[in-house]
C-alpha cells in the first residue's frame, strides 16, 4: 500500500458511520433542547475543525454556519476570538469548551476553563456544547484519516 492510499472508513464500515451520524443528530437535538442556536453550534464545529486541521469539515461547516446566518467576519477572526469583542458571553464559553475538549490540556487548565464556561452556560447547555465538540472531533478524525478531499466549488461566502 502506498503511503497516500487510504480507505474511506465511512464507506468501508457503513454501519459504524451510520451510528456516528445518529450521534450527530442526537447532539443537534440536545443543542436545540438546551436553547442554543445553530450558529453557536457551527462556531464550535468550525473552531474544532480549525484546531484539528480538517479541511473537509471546515468546508462543510463554514457553509453551514453561513446558511445559519453567521457573518463572514466572525468566521474569519474565529482563530483569534479572544482578541475581539465580536462574540457573546455564551459563544465565548462554548468556544472555551470546544478548545478544552479538542486540546485536552492539563487537569488544572481543564478545571479553570470548565469553571469559566460554567459561569455562563447552564448544565444542559454545557453538556450540549461538549457533545458538539466531541462529535466534531470524531468527524474530523474520520475525514482526516480517510483523506476526504475538498472539491473546488463556486460557493459564495
Amino acid at each position: 500500500m502506498n503511503p497516500g492510499d487510504r480507505i474511506s472508513i465511512d464507506k468501508q464500515t457503513r454501519s459504524v458511520y451510520r451510528a456516528q451520524v445518529a450521534v450527530a443528530v442526537a447532539v443537534r437535538d440536545a443543542v436545540s433542547e438546551a436553547g442554543l442556536d445553530r450558529k453557536l453550534a457551527e462556531l464550535v464545529n468550525v473552531r474544532v475543525s480549525q484546531i484539528n486541521g480538517c479541511a473537509y469539515c471546515l468546508d462543510v461547516h463554514i457553509r453551514d454556519a453561513l446558511k445559519a446566518g453567521e457573518k463572514a467576519q466572525r468566521l474569519a477572526v474565529l482563530p483569534a476570538w479572544r482578541d475581539t469583542d465580536l462574540f457573546t458571553d455564551a459563544e465565548c464559553a462554548a468556544l472555551t469548551l470546544a478548545e478544552l475538549v479538542t486540546e485536552l490540556p492539563s487537569s488544572y487548565e481543564q478545571d479553570c476553563r470548565y469553571a469559566e464556561a460554567r459561569k455562563v452556560l447552564d448544565d444542559a447547555q454545557l453538556s450540549a456544547v461538549i457533545w458538539v465538540a466531541i462529535a466534531m472531533n470524531s468527524f474530523n478524525r474520520i475525514s482526516i484519516l480517510s483523506r476526504h478531499r475538498v472539491r473546488p466549488d463556486d460557493w459564495k461566502a
